[in-house]
């Protein structure tokens, strides 16, 4: 004799619960999450997929059993479940953690170009090219973590307009380490720049003191904004350095930038920027855990822009006197 066993609700509520998350981050954050690296998102879309298939199957299926089947012991029905709960939980945390701060709109607005630069994106890369001939001198960019890429076009077009051509990477779950050589294959794809700076605000900016710490004659300069490496780089003596940083900064304090001196080289330039904040490298609005401002993000920015271009007009210098130009 066998019997039909009921739907099994306690898959279908975990699979609803995965559905409803990825599809309230896919709606309330879809310009940013389509604008930024393609794979958050593939990932909220497959995991929306699953959701669907997994919730189907558990509540259609009945499996035929045996009636004098003995149930299964308490315990292990208790692990199966705590597990899957708690494999659930943490997909929809890490889903929830990966969202991005969305561009500004003055950042949007930026992403039209300027009479001096132009500004194109693919779905890894937003570049910024000058009008005029580029100089051969350029920067690749990596953002800071969970920030929308094209919030630090406003600051970095400057750099285009000024001849530089930039390269802002576009990383996957927008967190620098998942693309340990996005500036490495930059660096290849345009072979006419002969020297690279490699820049990054925060988490991007510890990515970029790694790839500057590289053997690679062609990156020849270094911008950290909010940012310090996590290793010595005080031997690349001939790299030429700006550590641009907020007094008023929460997440990259001034503290840990003095902490921190001796592993950038000899002759570092050190900017702070009396009164900003951590948000203030970017377009994206506010960020917890970061200090208050006392100035404005215009008066902020103004000191970024300024000591940024510095460096890369100082490392096009350094390139034209060693060759004799």
């Amino acid at each position: 004799m066998h019997w039909r066993r009921p739907p099994r609700w306690w898959p279908f509520g975990l699979s609803a619960l995965t559905l409803v998350v990825s599809v309230w981050i896919l709606v309330v954050l879809w310009d940013p999450i389509t604008a930024g690296h393609p794979a958050y998102f593939i990932t909220l879309r497959l995991v929306a997929a699953v959701s669907v298939l997994v919730g189907a199957v558990s509540l259609l299926t009945r499996r035929t059993e045996p009636v004098e089947r003995e149930p299964r012991p308490l315990w292990r029905v208790i692990v199966v479940r705590a597990v899957a709960v708690l494999a659930t939980l943490g997909l929809v945390g890490v889903l929830l953690y990966l969202r991005p701060h969305p561009a500004s709109s003055t950042a949007i607005d930026a992403m039209a170009g300027s009479p001096g630069a132009t500004v194109t994106e693919s779905s890894i890369r937003i570049r910024l090219d000058p009008t005029t001939k580029a100089a051969t001198t350029g920067v690749v960019f990596y953002p800071g973590a969970l920030v929308d890429p094209r919030a630090y076009v406003p600051n970095l077009l400057p750099l285009a307009e000024a001849g530089y051509p930039v390269v802002i990477i576009k990383l996957p779950y927008d967190i620098a380490f998942f693309d340990p050589n996005g500036a490495q294959a930059v660096m290849d794809a345009n072979p006419d720049v002969e020297r690279w700076v490699v820049g990054g605000h925060s988490l991007g900016g510890v990515m970029a003191s790694s790839v500057a710490g590289r053997d690679d004659a062609r990156i020849q300069g270094l911008l950290l904004w909010g940012s310090y490496p996590n290793a010595s780089i005080a031997d690349r003596t001939g790299l030429e350095v700006t550590s641009i940083f907020g007094s008023e900064d929460g997440l990259t304090t001034p503290a840990d930038i003095d902490r921190t001196k001796d592993r950038l080289p000899p002759g570092t330039v050190f900017v702070e920027v009396q009164g900003g904040n951590h948000a203030f490298f970017g377009d994206y609005g506010e960020q917890g855990g970061d200090g208050v401002a006392t100035i404005t993000r215009e008066q902020a920015q103004e000191q970024i822009r300024a000591a940024s271009l510095e460096l890369v007009q100082r490392v096009a210098a350094t390139a034209a006197a060693a060759s004799g130009g």
